[in-house]
């Protein structure tokens, strides 16, 4: 944010999330053959088969059937339709019911389905450093953080909490689709062979890294987010917090 003479404070025009902080503009223009709807629905669609770089405004008007000075209308930058795209994608995430089966079971669900997306939308988890202020996003953040808050985790442990699971969803995703997109067999068994020729230097990662063993990416995952959740549990357990204290494992 920022400041000036003229004014309240403003956020700089044209960048990622700017989308969210201003209204659209259009009221009144509901008859123009375009909707903002169907341009983000294009748009994911050109993502998910071509990626982020292959994304202009004019690679996406001709896809529409359009012309960009149109496709302005309704969205201002390329910075609005990945904001836009992003958040379409995240209403595929199911938000889990509250039907009393424990915080462990929301939070895992919701993980799960969140990975699911990202791994369906290949290009996603890259651009998740943006500024996430979109209807969808928020409500399946503000599920995870209200379901941790129910659990009993309060500050500091609720933000690391929050931020440890998202990141590992994140980041696990991020690699998981990097490499299966960019590494074909060919790069993948060159990359074994470098770290067979330098196992004494790398001993472990030569036995044991994803080059090594081309691993089974659900398992890892499952198994990870299983030892995120006994932490926050055992947090819980330890200082006596929260709804399900000391008896949670056994109530989740």
């Amino acid at each position: 944010m920022s400041t000036s003479k003229r004014g309240p404070a403003t956020h700089r025009p044209g960048s990622a999330g700017d989308v969210w902080l201003r209204s659209s503009g259009r009221t009144g223009r509901e008859a123009l053959p375009l909707s903002r709807d169907r341009i983000v629905e294009e748009a994911v669609a050109l993502l998910d088969a071509e990626g982020a770089d292959r994304l202009t405004m004019r690679r996406l008007a001709e896809r529409l059937g359009t012309g960009s000075t149109t496709l302005y209308w309704h969205v201002k930058t390329k910075d609005d339709v990945l904001d836009l795209a992003l958040d379409m994608i995240f209403a595929e995430v199911e938000i889990p019911p509250g039907d009393g089966r424990g915080w462990r079971a929301g939070v895992t669900a919701l993980i799960n389905g969140w990975r699911a997306v990202l791994l369906r939308h290949p290009w996603s988890a890259a651009l998740l450093g943006r500024p996430m202020l979109g209807p969808n996003v928020l409500a399946r953040s503000e599920f995870l953080y209200a379901t941790l808050l129910d659990a009993g985790v309060v500050e500091p442990r609720l933000t690391a909490a929050a931020y440890g699971l998202s990141n590992y969803v994140i980041g696990s995703a991020l690699m998981q689709s990097t490499w299966l997109a960019d590494a074909d067999e060919e790069v993948r068994r060159a990359a074994r062979e470098r770290l067979r020729a330098d196992r004494e230097r790398y001993p472990a990662l030569a036995a044991h890294g994803p080059l090594a063993t081309d691993g089974d990416w659900d398992t890892g995952f499952a198994i990870g987010l299983t030892w995120l959740l006994d932490g926050i549990e055992a947090g819980l357990a330890t200082t006596g917090d929260g709804a399900d204290g000391a008896d949670g494992a056994a109530r989740a």
